[in-house]
């Protein structure tokens, strides 16, 4: 369609995270036999990363000391693992922290190691954190200060998970209708894309005082992620879900200001429903979708 192309045989691509250095995108997979893809930014190919029959397992029980242990092996084996937002943290050289939402048989955060520097890349379990009860995760972001944050769409807030401390209510955030999330590089500020209410909230991390910092948003924002020059991209659906009326939208955002500007939309098309996650890499848009089997790319605008 024009200059879209697509990258198939995805399962449900809801999020998308970028492997430091620019060559290898890790793809989430939040459909039934969901699996965590990578691809090949240069020539669009693509692997399973997990589950795998030779998958590597080592709890990491001092970091996560809550975590019943691995996934059932059932639950990969009959296809109910699901992987729904991502983040990955760059760690030292070629070794890396990606963190999971996974909905299956326990809803959690899911904590892989990513060893970018074998050949084939690795994926190794390390840990995880069991939602409390009533919990619907959606995005999260691993915080520099060890721990992560993640916004649960049933309770409409959004929660920290440390080693001591466990899950925790972040104050201040019950009313931003969370979907998708981000954090400052300097780990001082959330970003809380706010689908139902179609709005962004920028919001302090630490205090009290709380700063609060919330814009309207011409449509339904879900994930967000910083680029390279330092502005945030944010990929949106709009309209009715499964109508011609529906689209996928992209946009920049100014952090500091919170001025949005709106590059793409296009109508739903077939087998790639309305966007979900945006990256800039490569000089390309990368989109995925969480209805569908594609992630979408085409050329980045100016």
């Amino acid at each position: 369609m024009g200059d879209i192309r697509f990258i198939c045989d995805l399962i449900g691509p809801e999020d998308l995270a970028v492997v430091p250095g620019d060559e290898w995108v890790v793809v989430s997979g939040n459909q039934e036999g969901g699996r965590i893809h990578l691809i090949n930014v240069a020539d669009k190919t693509t692997s399973v990363l997990f589950p795998t029959a030779d998958r590597a397992e080592r709890l990491d029980a001092a970091t996560y000391p809550s975590c019943p242990g691995p996934l059932e092996a059932a639950e990969l084996d009959q296809d109910e693992f699901r992987a729904h937002g991502l983040y990955l943290k760059p760690g030292e050289g070629d070794v890396h922290a990606l963190y999971v939402v996974h909905h299956g048989r326990r809803e959690s955060i899911e904590v892989f190691e990513l060893d970018a520097g074998a050949m084939p890349m690795t994926l190794a379990w390390v840990g995880c954190a069991v939602a409390p009860e009533g919990l619907r995760l959606n995005s999260v972001v691993a915080l520099p200060e060890g721990g992560f944050a993640a916004t649960s769409t049933s309770t409409g807030d959004v929660w920290e998970w440390s080693t001591a401390g466990g899950w925790a209510v972040i104050p201040g955030t019950d009313d931003t209708t969370p979907n998708g999330l981000e954090i400052s590089p300097d780990g001082r500020w959330l970003y809380v894309a706010g689908w139902r209410g179609e709005k962004l909230t920028r919001l302090s991390r630490g205090g009290p005082p709380r700063q609060k910092d919330v814009v309207p948003v011409p449509f339904r924002p879900d994930n967000l992620r910083y680029v390279d020059d330092g502005a945030l991209i944010l990929a949106a659906g709009h309209g009715n879900f499964g109508t011609p009326e529906e689209t996928s939208n992209v946009a920049f955002v100014d952090p500091e200001t919170l001025e949005v500007r709106h590059i793409f939309t296009h109508p739903r098309l077939e087998g790639f429903a309305s966007s979900t996650a945006a990256i800039r890499i490569a000089g390309e848009i990368w989109l995925g979708t969480n209805r569908g089997g594609m992630v979408a790319y085409f050329p980045a605008p100016e």
